[in-house]
């Protein structure tokens, strides 16, 4: 399946479209790092979501796809993917190598549509908590849109992964660092 294809399903399956979800990365002036406040304000974005994420106690099943990780290492990984996806250092780039293979990192989770909805509901919940972000409507939305695409398109793309696609081969990596 192509690239393109893959994008036209997850949009289908998410309601943005891949230009749309570029939006937070190509349009904002300022840009997205310098409106939320630099690294550190990706890094009390990811604090805030998985604060939401490991209290979510209704949904164990949810919870459970995060087993392999401490709380401290799934902020710091999403941290530093983030503080590079919006234009800053080469942060997870350093931890884990040249390629972010975000499909292939998390293709060992069974990452459902239910999922993904579930960590779209926290991640649009940290977004609007966030201090830095309250009043700027503009990058919640291109965000929101930003995170939604992503989380579907690892679904979708998911299914088309092969053993040799995915990260750590097909257990998860030692050590937890994922």
């Amino acid at each position: 399946m192509s690239k393109y294809e893959l994008r036209d399903k997850t949009a289908l399956l998410s309601g943005v479209t891949y230009e749309q979800s570029l939006l937070a990365t190509t349009t904002l002036t300022p840009p997205l790092l310098t409106r939320i406040g630099g690294s550190d304000g990706f890094h009390t974005l990811a604090t805030l979501f998985y604060d939401r994420v490991f209290d979510d106690k209704e949904n164990p099943w949810f919870l459970g796809i995060f087993a392999s990780s401490t709380k401290s290492e799934a902020v710091d990984n999403q941290y530093r993917f983030l503080v590079q996806t919006f234009g800053g250092e080469a942060l997870y780039k350093e931890k884990k190598g040249k390629y972010t293979r975000l499909v292939g990192r998390h293709a060992n989770y069974k990452i459902t549509t239910d999922a993904a909805e579930r960590w779209v509901v926290h991640m649009n919940g940290a977004i609007d908590e966030h201090e830095e972000l309250k009043q700027d409507e503009e990058a919640k939305e291109y965000l929101k849109m930003y995170f939604r695409f992503t989380a579907f398109y690892i679904v979708v793309a998911s299914v088309y992964m092969k053993n040799d696609q995915l990260s750590g081969g097909v257990q998860i990596d030692s050590g937890r660092v994922w």
